[in-house]
């Protein structure tokens, strides 16, 4: 009776390991961009739609009563209405994309019209997982600075709080396809700081320095080649440890980096083997006066 029982419970074991694994998805979607909608701006989206539309198709949505319907549910898939839909309201996560999203532009009815195609691995959601605050803050430290528009020359901060103790990354991707370490510091090698539950932090700022911070901070100000750039700001928190990235100095006064295919499969490798990993991705935007 003893070994049926040890049976059964190395089933369940397996079965619920077999439920959080990876799914290999592949499919397209087209994008019809407003007229004030640039190229890459349009590219972005459609990209972000089709990875939220094939793990609707998969997994299913999260029901929540908003100001307008954004779903429709059938057994075959889930039409979604994108205008008040976000990646927050499907019951699963983008993992990796495989290879690289191939595109196609055209013009109907001087409409640009941006169809993509993409491939990678989802995985079904489920439990909650940790929702942290956190804000980009321009020329300032507190809250009501919270910008996504930035001037060249201008400083960038960013303020956090978590409901959990945990470790957090934040990288910043540029127009170079660039991957660069904003946290922890240039001179921390760990590849994640501790961040205690409920604490309110603000980083990239000497003065906000926490008082058993022993890494000398580091402040950032941004900069702008062309007339306007478009930079990512990556913000990776778990409640687990994870492991470092392979960043390296590139110039003494520049953050440690990586190139984006690199970061890319270091992410990767970080949420296939830990489910409670949260990433959230900022978009700002750089200007020349």
């Amino acid at each position: 009776m003893q070994r049926i029982v040890t049976i059964l419970c190395l089933l369940t074991v397996c079965l619920g390991l077999s439920a959080q694994r990876a799914k290999r998805v592949r499919g397209e979607y087209t994008y019809h961009a407003p007229e004030n909608v640039t190229l890459e701006e349009a590219k972005r989206t459609a990209l972000e739609r089709a990875k939220i539309q094939l793990i609707a198709d998969e997994f299913g949505t999260v029901i929540a009563q908003t100001n307008t319907t954004f779903t429709e549910n059938s057994e075959e898939k889930s039409a979604v209405d994108f205008q008040s839909f976000s990646a927050s309201d499907v019951k699963g996560e983008w993992i990796e994309t495989i290879g690289e999203p191939k595109y196609s532009i055209s013009f109907e009815q001087n409409m640009l019209v941006v169809k993509v195609r993409v491939e990678g691995r989802i995985r079904e959601i489920t439990k909650a997982k940790v929702e942290f605050t956190a804000k980009i803050l321009c020329n300032g430290t507190e809250d009501r600075f919270e910008r996504s528009d930035f001037k060249d020359g201008d400083e960038l901060y960013l303020s956090f709080t978590s409901p959990t103790d945990g470790y957090l990354a934040v990288y910043l991707l540029d127009t170079n396809r660039d991957a660069y370490c904003l946290l922890p510091y240039q001179d921390d090698t760990d590849g994640k700081v501790f961040v205690k539950h409920g604490e309110d932090y603000v980083f990239f700022s000497i003065k906000n320095k926490p008082k058993d911070e022993q890494t000398p901070v580091q402040e950032y100000n941004m900069t702008c080649e062309k007339g306007m750039e478009t930079n990512f700001i990556y913000i990776i928190f778990s409640p687990n440890a994870f492991a470092k990235a392979n960043d390296a100095m590139s110039t003494e006064w520049a953050p440690r980096a990586l190139s984006y295919s690199d970061f890319q499969a270091w992410l990767s490798r970080c949420r296939r083997h830990d489910k409670d990993i949260v990433v959230e991705m900022k978009e700002i935007t750089i200007r020349k006066e």
